[in-house]
């Protein structure tokens, strides 16, 4: 997808003169930015890379090191290693979940997390900075490899999902906090 002077929108990979006029879903999550395509994977972990203790956040509470510890809660909890409570209903699991998964525009900022991923109340405390980051590298690759070891555990919000969202979503997850820190 292309804004009104041709240039891609955040989070959408234009890779064809067929991407920016395509118009079925599966071919614009095809062409959204994904943990499926191993570059968009390489990008997030290279932006990673590039976190340090010290960058201040451009909105929220967290610190760049709680952030890491809260995007490693997220995927442990959707591949059954961390309980989550549900907060879901028929609007979440359908219209929120299209939008959020699907839209051309970077999330909004200051969605409520569960409290089980809250770095607040009662997410994974941090402990030291590079395992850490690390740990969430490990845990990125265990979620976008094709051949899975573990099952998917409902979203807390979405719902159930089938993998080409599950690998949406954890990019546009990854690329929300990242951006949070300027990255």
């Amino acid at each position: 997808m292309r804004d009104s002077g041709g240039c891609p929108l955040p989070g959408w990979h234009v890779s064809g003169p067929d991407s920016a006029s395509a118009g079925s879903r599966s071919t614009l999550v095809g062409a959204m930015k994904t943990f499926a395509n191993p570059d968009h994977r390489q990008s997030a972990v290279h932006r990673l890379a590039q976190l340090q203790p010290i960058h201040q956040a451009r909105w929220g509470r967290m610190s760049a090191h709680q952030m890491l510890c809260h995007l490693s809660d997220s995927f442990r909890a959707v591949m059954g290693d961390k309980s989550v409570s549900p907060a879901t209903g028929l609007l979440q699991r359908t219209l929120v979940k299209w939008v959020a998964l699907n839209s051309p525009f970077p999330w909004p900022r200051g969605v409520p997390t569960r409290p089980e991923m809250d770095q607040f109340v009662g997410g994974t405390a941090p402990v030291e900075f590079d395992a850490d980051r690390k740990s969430l590298v490990v845990l990125i690759d265990r979620f976008s490899n094709p051949q899975r070891d573990f099952e998917w555990t409902p979203h807390p919000i979405f719902g159930p999902m089938q993998d080409p969202d599950w690998r949406r979503w954890g990019y546009l997850h990854t690329d929300h906090h990242l951006r949070q820190f300027g990255l």
